[in-house]
């Protein structure tokens, strides 16, 4: 063989490789899914881990002749990690799709690169209402922190509720939370005696709960970010301030499912405001719950895991509609406007704004079967994000 013809048969054989290189890569989907499994949130990364690998269980790891391969990345709830992971599974593991996303920091500073690179950028879990207008490539399965804090401020009036001191942690969702329920309560003859925020990073909740005991509220409003509701229950009970006329409410994070057995029957009678609670009675919610809980050694889902799995719904769904063959504009267009049944109920992305249209529901905290829960006893059909409705 001589040189020109050795030359000419090593580049087609390097041509044929790089070809099978490509085939093999067009037949995998990759879904970068960015969670925080250590540090404060690191049940938030839990729950929506376990919720997208039972969606993969039930629902196969081939859609549209694509081998379907989820890449977790732990972010620790720090943005500027979550920024350099984003980056490097953009440019490095070339992911079809970005999920998940436990804090609102990390969602944003994710934005600008799922723009460039025309990535979806799927929401699992930040609540902050301005995230999807910071990438019109974002797209939300969690919920809107004025979803909820809308509901209860229109509960609380008609139910002996007057005088409400807030108490959020400073950072978005939590200024979100203060400002919508604040608005709607006032609007409905409500007062605010005082608002507090409590530091994101190391919050020691015990100055602020002795000043609201001090200021004799009717109630207190409470945010915090999912796995801190615990450690404000704990204190709030140690100060007595049930037994002196106090009542707490707030969004369904300081009654998370995944805590409240932990939380005692000092947690009975909270009423909060959410989209899902794993009490909730439908027949695909109790099989969503059974599925779960057998999967991951009884632990029961909670609000995070409900979002994670819609997200996998949401990015599975999509794929089929693009027949395998969607760019990311092509997965975009197919996720906006979704409307299916969701373990939590009813749920559509919402085409303009690319959020979740959802019920919110009212709920006590009552012991069933030897179990605490919050159980629904009214609803709100199909809210839309007050922060966008404007």
């Amino acid at each position: 063989m001589n040189k020109r013809h050795f030359l000419r048969a090593t580049a087609l054989a390097s041509l044929a490789i790089a070809g099978s290189t490509v085939f093999a890569q067009d037949n995998v989907f990759k879904i970068g899914l960015i969670l925080p499994m250590t540090g404060q949130q690191a049940t938030t990364g839990r729950q929506i881990e376990a919720a997208a690998k039972l969606y993969m269980a039930q629902n196969g790891d081939t859609v549209a002749g694509k081998k379907i391969q989820l890449i977790i990345k732990d972010d620790t709830s720090i943005p500027d990690v979550t920024k350099r992971m984003a980056q490097e599974l953009i440019v490095n593991d070339k992911v079809n799709v970005l999920a998940g996303f436990g804090i609102t920091p990390s969602a944003l500073a994710t934005a600008p690169l799922a723009t460039q690179s025309k990535t979806p950028q799927v929401v699992m879990a930040a609540a902050t209402s301005s995230i999807t207008e910071a990438s019109p490539y974002i797209v939300r399965t969690s919920f809107t922190l004025p979803q909820a804090a809308v509901a209860i401020a229109d509960w609380a009036p008609k139910n002996g509720i007057k005088k409400v001191v807030t108490l959020v942690s400073d950072y978005g969702p939590g200024l979100d939370a203060e400002k919508f329920f604040k608005d709607r309560l006032t609007f409905n003859g409500g007062t605010i005696v005082d608002s507090l925020r409590v530091p994101m990073r190391n919050p020691d909740f015990a100055p602020f709960l002795q000043k609201v005991r001090d200021l004799k509220p009717d109630a207190l409003f409470v945010f915090v970010p999912s796995g801190a509701g615990a450690a404000v229950m704990k204190q709030f009970l140690e100060r007595g301030m049930d037994k002196a006329g106090i009542k707490l409410i707030g969004p369904g994070d300081i009654t998370d499912d995944d805590q409240l057995n932990d939380m005692g029957d000092g947690a009975l009678g909270v009423v909060t405001s959410h989209h899902y609670s794993a009490a909730h009675p439908s027949a695909v919610n109790k099989k969503f719950v059974e599925a779960f809980k057998k999967a991951n050694n009884n632990l029961r889902p909670n609000f995070m895991a409900v979002g994670g799995y819609d997200g996998m719904r949401v990015i599975y769904e999509a794929l089929k509609a693009t027949k395998g063959q969607g760019g990311g504009d092509a997965l975009l267009a197919a996720m906006k406007g979704q409307i299916f049944e969701s373990p939590r109920g009813p749920i559509f992305i919402d085409a303009q704004t690319r959020d979740i249209v959802q019920n919110i529901y009212l709920r006590k905290v009552e012991k069933k079967d030897g179990q605490l829960y919050n159980v629904e006893f009214d609803v709100i059909k199909d809210v839309k994000d007050p922060g966008k409705a404007r």
